[in-house]
Order: C-alpha cells, then structure tokens, then sequence
C-alpha cells in the first residue's frame, strides 16, 4: 500500500461524520425490517440482511452497532435499542458452551454498556452496573473453560473442537482480560483456581508462536508476518501437527481477514498489558518477555499487511488466492472489488486499520515516532479509502453499511451479483460493526474524549 503521511484524524472528520450519518439510518432499517426469529443476521443479499446457521456469532454486533452510535451521536434512541436487547436477547451467549465468539459478542454489548456508564455517557444506576459486570466475569469464565492444555501453556479452542487453534479467537479472547479486571476467575474440580489472566496470556503466547510466521527458525521458508488461520495440535501429546484454513484458500496463504485480527488483537493486548502489574504475570513469565513477543507479532504482522496489499489499503480476500495472477501487478495500484477473478474483503481492512492504528499509537507513546508514525499513517490511510466510494454504501435500499465484504468464499456462502464472476457489493454485520468500532476510535480522538478500550480503564 500507499502510505498517506500528510492525513490527520481531523482531516478525516468529515468522512468519518458522513459514515455515521449513514449508519443511523442502517441500523434503523434492520431494526424495522429484520426479522429476528430468523437467526442473527450474518450478511447482505441483494443489499437484505439474511443469516447463516453456523455459530451464532453476529447478534452483537448488531445490537453493539447500535451502542456505538449512541457513543457517537449520544441519540437515545439507538441506547434504548441496544441495551434492550441486550437484556432481552444475549442472555444465551452468555453461557455458549460451544463457540470461541465470547468476546466478539459479549464485549461488544455488556462490554460497550459498562464502559459507557462507567465513562459517565450513560446514566449511573449500581445494580445496571452490577449486572453488566456479572455478564461479563460469566462470558469470560465460560470461554476460559474452553481450554486445550499444551506443555508449558495451552489455547481456547475453536468451535471445530480441541485440536483447533483459530487465530480470530486473539480479538475475541479479550473477553478473559475483563473478567480479570473484575477479580474474577475460573473454578475447576475441587474448587481448583483457575486464573483467567494466566489462560489469556497462555493463549495470546501459543497463538504469536504457532499462527505466525516470522521467516526463521522453524519457518524460516515462510514469508515474515503471515499468518495461518487455524493451528492444528494433537491433543493426546500436545504437539503442534499442521496449519490450515477454512475460511482462507490454504494454510499456506494468508486469509486477510484473519491476518487483520491478529493485527488488532496483538495490539489491543499491548495496550491492556500497560494496566498489568509484574506480580500478576508470575505464572506466565516477566512481563517484559510476554510485551516483547506481542510487539514482534504486531510489528510482523502490520508490516505483512503493508506489504501484501493493494495501494488503497483495501486487501483481497486471500494473498495466495490463485486468480491474483489475472490481475496483473495488483499490489502497485488500488484494489478493484468488481474485477472478475477475486473478490476484495472490506471486513479485513476495517480491522486492520484499527491494528495499524493502535500500534502506531504504542510506538509513537514509547519514542519510536518514525516507525510510529508509519502505521499511525497506514490506519489513516486505509481509512481515508474505506469511508468513502465504492465501499460505503449509500443507497437508502440496501441495509448493509460497508459493502464488498467477504464471508466465506470456499464454502460458496456469498452473493454473486447477476453479471458477476465474483462476490462483491454486499456487506457483512461483523464488517459494518468494526467500520463503526473503527470510526468511533478516531471520533473520541478528534473530541478529546477518553481513549477508546476494551478494557476498564476507570
């Protein structure tokens, strides 16, 4: 890509008004339009949310979406919505025995209610605070029971059961960093202690070791920063077997969407280190070592990105997917989602750039100003191209914020438009949610309100 280092988060303000201005009315018409009894929508037919039986691992973000807008327009009614069915309809993903999504789902509803309360945008009410508190510790400790122990360490495993590591589950393990903060933990048989801070690091560690590649030692053919979207182990002896993918084209290939979770989650997890005291981390080796191995992961993985994609800052969906070669030098001009040989995944971007963005911020903080300034403008830059055409979607009639996002292209699950040999125009609810996450980040920038977390800062 094409580093912009002349943009500001101010220059991008009216950009960035113009996506929520958009957003309200989206989320209005899926709360108008959207029937629920359906199943959570996952992503946009012929511009229609619809939803797909796999794991219910949409439903909030969409009522998350609508907590964000109340963050940036501070409208009650989008409040009322999301904290409604908060209430009303997450209960169930509180105790999901069968799904790696805690995080993705829980944070993004009790997790943005919390925070926004504890930040005082919301009315304080202690047993409101309690409740969203006691979702919280409950969704971490029921994902942290979801455990593949490894000699010296271990994972949360995915959904396709206890030999499978998911890099995504990086971003939705965070969920384990609150239930900490909130002195909670897990208990085992014999009220065995089990620490949710030790499982989170323990993961985090495996994931930065097994899911990417750094171009030496045990994959030094490998390219540096790519990464695998699943991990495979033998649970009887705890030794790593393969990479694969299943949403990516190969193990061998980096899926972008998963590289981009990487990218946010390793750099999320920088941040929230800097509330963790040395004395915490004894069961898991100094924090300086875990610190120095998540920024290797973060630095790897941003450069990967830079690297592999177009001069927009908007990835295809896969970098070894094999119609790349049609497109002729496609990294050295901006990414075409109508071409007809593979499709773009927006999703991907829209994560990243928060990745790039944050640690940008992290390097800038410790006086690596050039090299943070390079991703700082990277995040930017992909902004500056992702809120605006062809990916924002302004027509009235379609329900989908971000369009050309990509679900699942080896499975055939996306829309192929009539004259289309590719999916393409059509958002998904994980895509639309992390576009508004993206934008509230920069928003609280641009007003000089508190750094936008996951964590509890206060």
């Amino acid at each position: 890509m094409i580093i912009d280092s002349e943009l500001s988060p101010a220059g991008l303000h009216q950009k960035i008004n113009g996506l929520w201005e958009l957003s309200a009315s989206k989320i209005m018409e899926i709360r108008d339009h959207y029937d629920d009894s359906r199943g959570s929508p996952v992503f946009t037919v012929k511009g229609k949310y619809t939803t797909r039986g796999w794991t219910e691992w949409t439903q909030g973000f969409q009522y998350g979406s609508a907590i964000l807008q109340y963050d940036a327009d501070h409208r009650d009614e989008f409040l009322e919505y999301g904290r409604q069915n908060t209430l009303e309809k997450m209960a169930l993903h509180l105790t999901h025995m069968g799904v790696h999504d805690h995080g993705f789902n829980n944070l993004s509803t009790y997790g943005n209610l919390h925070r926004l309360m504890v930040e005082g945008k919301t009315s304080f009410n202690e047993w409101e605070k309690h409740f969203y508190e006691l979702s919280l510790k409950v969704s971490a400790a029921v994902q942290a029971a979801r455990w593949t122990d490894l000699p010296g360490g271990g994972y949360i495993y995915s959904f396709n059961g206890p030999h499978s590591l998911f890099v995504d589950t990086l971003r939705s393990c965070r969920i384990l960093a609150v239930g900490h903060q909130l002195g909670h933990s897990l208990k085992g048989e014999n009220d065995l202690h089990i620490s949710l801070l030790e499982r989170l690091i323990s993961h985090v560690l495996t994931t930065a070791k097994y899911s990417v590649f750094y171009g030496e030692d045990r994959d030094s053919y490998d390219i540096r920063g790519r990464t695998a979207h699943e991990s495979i182990f033998n649970v009887n002896d705890g030794n790593f077997r393969c990479v694969n993918s299943q949403q990516g084209y190969s193990g061998y290939s980096t899926w972008t969407r998963g590289l981009a979770w990487a990218m946010a989650g390793f750099t999320e997890l920088l941040e929230f280190l800097e509330t963790v005291k040395e004395e915490e981390l004894s069961s898991t080796g100094s924090k300086t070592e875990i610190e120095d191995t998540l920024l290797k992961a973060a630095r790897a993985t941003c450069d990967f990105y830079i690297l592999n994609t177009p001069t927009d800052g908007i990835p295809y969906w896969d970098t070894g997917a094999p119609g790349l070669l049609h497109l002729g030098d496609y990294l050295n001009k901006p990414s075409d989602p109508n071409n007809s040989f593979e499709p773009v995944d927006s999703s991907a971007a829209a994560i990243a750039a928060q990745g790039l963005l944050r640690l940008g911020r992290y390097l800038s903080a410790r006086n690596f100003e050039k090299d943070g300034k390079k991703y700082w403008s990277a995040g930017l830059t992909v902004v500056n191209h992702l809120f605006d055409d062809p990916y924002l979607s302004r027509d009235p009639d379609h329900q989908g914020l971000l369009l050309h996002s990509i679900y699942h292209h080896p499975n055939a699950w996306d829309h192929i438009p009539q004259g289309s040999k590719i999916p393409c125009g059509e958002s998904s609810m994980w895509g639309d949610y992390h576009a508004r996450e993206l934008a509230i980040y920069l928003l609280r920038i641009i007003r000089d309100e508190p750094y936008y977390q996951f964590f509890i800062t206060q």
